[in-house]
């Protein structure tokens, strides 16, 4: 009876729609347990998107030099840690933002009731003042880079200090997510260049119809109690013609994406033919999701929605592999 109650009480401080495997379970005290789902470190899928946009144009970049001693068309790998960094603590504290202005929200749908503030788990005086020292992490990671990308990345915050709104007044939240979560497509170049270009703004827009179509995915898990409690999403608006919705937007997405290397390109620099056969990899994972999708299984959707990580691992590596191409056979 003992351990029957351990694990009931157990299961009480878990979030309902979130993996009880994971290792904050495991490894970090209970009394951490509330922070770090605040933060979704148990739900890894988040940062990890974010942080994608990042090290595509920080991947990108590069390769808009010729190829020399000085510039190998490899991506900074410093540059990489501080966006690994970065992602986790400012979509820990977007996620707590999101959870502080969204409590009455959450707490009349099934899904997210169980989360830390809703559940009473946590008083919003301590998730405040835990938003603070993740934004202050990532602040620091800002101070890293030059002024430019400094003054860019304050300027993200006017997207996200809007995003949790979205949803009360527009069908199209998922838009203001995409504005927010592409960001880092104009880092990763500000931070190599210190400027933007035509072909960073290309991948920002592509990146934000890709966050756009994965999103809604993701919002079909809750459009029930999304109707019953007047939250709005894409999910909803696009209703059974969903999947021509998810064609166009990606197709979209991965047209602009193409447009960015084509720009990047000159006579003497840009992608190499690894980066183009990332983007048709990358656009055969899109078909797949596209071909499996089915608005009606929420377990299925979610797992299409964590799929677009294998995404941008095909897309980074693709453009890895041409800056090592074209370093092997110059000219």
């Amino acid at each position: 009876m003992a351990n029957l109650n351990q694990t009931i009480a157990g299961q009480s401080d878990r979030v309902a729609d979130a993996p009880s495997e994971s290792w904050v379970y495991r490894l970090l005290p209970r009394g951490i347990w509330p922070y770090a789902q605040l933060a979704r470190w148990d739900r890894p899928i988040g940062w990890q998107l974010l942080m994608w946009p990042c090290w595509w144009a920080a991947a990108l970049a590069p390769q808009a030099t010729a190829s020399s001693a000085v510039h190998t068309g490899l991506p900074s790998f410093w540059h990489l840690f501080l966006f690994l960094v970065g992602a986790i603590a400012m979509r820990g504290a977007g996620c707590t933002y999101n959870d502080l202005v969204d409590q009455r929200i959450d707490a009349a749908v099934a899904r997210t009731r169980s989360r830390p503030l809703p559940s009473g788990r946590i008083s919003r005086r301590d998730a405040k003042l835990f938003m603070v020292v993740q934004a202050l992490t990532g602040f620091l990671v800002l101070l890293q880079f030059n002024i430019f990308a400094i003054l860019l990345g304050i300027a993200s915050l006017g997207v996200v200090a809007i995003y949790p709104f979205l949803k009360r007044f527009t069908d199209w939240p998922q838009l203001g997510l995409g504005l927010a979560f592409s960001w880092g497509a104009l880092m990763g170049w500000a931070c190599y260049w210190g400027s933007l270009s035509l072909a960073s703004l290309c991948l920002y827009l592509g990146s934000i119809f890709w966050v756009i179509g994965y999103d809604t995915i993701y919002a079909h898990q809750d459009k029930e109690d999304d109707a019953l409690v007047g939250v709005r999403s894409t999910a909803r608006l696009f209703g059974e013609r969903t999947r021509q919705a998810i064609v166009m937007l990606y197709g979209t997405a991965l047209t602009l994406f193409l447009v960015a290397f084509l720009l990047t390109g000159t006579s003497t620099a840009g992608p190499s033919w690894p980066a183009y056969a990332g983007l048709l990899l990358g656009a055969m994972q899109m078909g797949w999701q596209i071909r499996s999708l089915d608005i009606d299984d929420p377990d299925q959707c979610l797992a299409l929605f964590k799929s677009n990580t294998a995404f941008g691992w095909i897309v980074f590596f693709g453009l890895v592999f041409s800056a090592l191409w074209t370093l092997s056979f110059p000219g």
